[in-house]
């Protein structure tokens, strides 16, 4: 919907678990020589400032990527997203969080390739400014991201990460993830979904990943990070997830020496927990 702006949610918990994974699928990627491309459905605008605008209406930072911030006591394969977000405050101060576009970037090399889709106007202007120093390594097409997948994939190295990413605001987004991705996986199999999706007490919500299971992928992982108990009133958002068709078969090993660390830090109250599974191929 173009009322979302992300910039109200920039370095929250939902960022940090989506942009860890972000960064441990693409460096697996990274593994192999040949070039990829990372394809992004709903870009926003890049990158956000901690100090003004629309990220300290809400704040939402604080119980997020600002609890991991200043901890002397990471695991290892944490620091390799937090060195990410470091590169945006050089002078150790937390004022900048780079968005998924940028957080991809950093991790790519000269040959690998960025799509990225941002349908917002205002969004969309800021993207194009925020990708200026890498133009020759990015497409940016101001759309909608669901419609330009089929004008991406296959890809032409045949590798390729796609993140998709919707506000989610619309409850028609669910069903258009689903056919989106099935859609997808007719035109190019063997790459790697990630979708980020949140943890609401509404039933479309609690459907998707059990609609993600059923598509045609050879492998799949789920991981949800619940921060806190889900609200009396049933309304907001209690912790948010992301299920990866095709994963890397090092990832769910990954993930459970990661996940009781942020559940420790980013953790609400009594009912912040995880869940991870999946379905190997």
């Amino acid at each position: 919907m173009l009322s979302y702006r992300h910039a109200f949610h920039a370095g929250n918990h939902a960022d940090v678990l989506k942009h860890f994974l972000l960064v441990e699928l693409l460096s697996y990627l990274n593994l192999k020589d040949k070039p990829y491309w990372y394809i992004d459905s709903h870009a926003g605008a890049g990158a956000y400032s901690l100090t003004e605008g629309y990220a300290t209406k809400n704040a939402e930072f604080e119980t997020g990527i600002a609890r991991l911030w200043r901890r002397s006591d990471l695991p290892p394969v944490l620091n390799r997203y937090m060195d990410v977000v470091r590169s945006f405050n050089v002078d150790g101060q937390l004022r900048h969080y780079p968005g998924s576009p940028l957080v991809a970037q950093l991790c790519m090399r000269a040959d690998d390739r960025l799509r990225l889709f941002e349908l917002h106007p205002s969004d969309s202007e800021l993207l194009l400014d925020n990708v200026e120093d890498f133009r020759k390594q990015v497409v940016v097409q101001v759309g909608d991201g669901f419609a330009g997948l089929k004008s991406v994939l296959p890809p032409a190295p045949r590798r390729a990460l796609t993140l998709i990413d919707p506000p989610f605001e619309d409850k028609r987004d669910y069903r258009r993830v689903i056919d989106a991705l099935e859609d997808s996986l007719r035109r190019f199999a063997p790459g790697t979904y990630a979708v980020w999706y949140p943890c609401l007490q509404r039933h479309e919500s609690n459907e998707l990943p059990e609609q993600l299971k059923h598509l045609p992928a050879k492998s799949w992982l789920r991981v949800e990070l619940h921060v806190q108990t889900p609200s009396r009133e049933g309304f907001g958002m209690h912790g948010s997830g992301m299920f990866i068709l095709n994963p890397p078969y090092t990832l769910h090993d990954t993930l459970q020496g990661v996940l009781p660390y942020l559940v420790k830090h980013l953790g609400v109250d009594d009912g912040a927990r995880f869940v991870l599974e999946q379905q190997a191929a």
